[in-house]
């Protein structure tokens, strides 16, 4: 996994794992690979990989089945998305907003290219 300098890696790591579960690698109700498991597979310390599951279980987006592992909770996909749309609009859109004026884009123009890249 590549990692960028901008952002914590826990937080990265737990971005990743929420799109694997919008994208269905990680279906609801199922079990997460172990925190060692996945530390190994994206080459990082077991302890930064408890951070991202913490913070996660913390959102409700996965838990902790004791003894049992990680497991996705039902509803998490509704609340990723509904994060991702709060994100969007307060921090994505605004920046967005604030370019197009600076480069006198028109709404009409935004329309046509969502329309030509669909």
């Amino acid at each position: 996994m590549q990692f960028k300098d901008h952002k914590p890696i826990f937080l990265q790591i737990a971005e990743h794992i929420c799109d694997d579960i919008l994208q269905g690698t990680y279906p609801e109700g199922e079990r997460l690979p172990s925190v060692r498991e996945y530390a190994a597979e994206v080459e990082v310390n077991a302890n930064t990989l408890v951070r991202s599951y913490d913070w996660l279980s913390q959102k409700d987006i996965i838990f902790n089945k004791r003894g049992m592992g990680y497991y996705v909770s039902q509803g998490a996909k509704e609340n990723i998305r509904q994060s991702l749309r709060e994100a969007f609009f307060q921090e994505t859109l605004p920046e967005f907003v604030g370019q197009m004026q600076k480069l006198g884009i028109t709404v009409e123009e935004v329309e046509q290219a969502m329309k030509t890249q669909s």
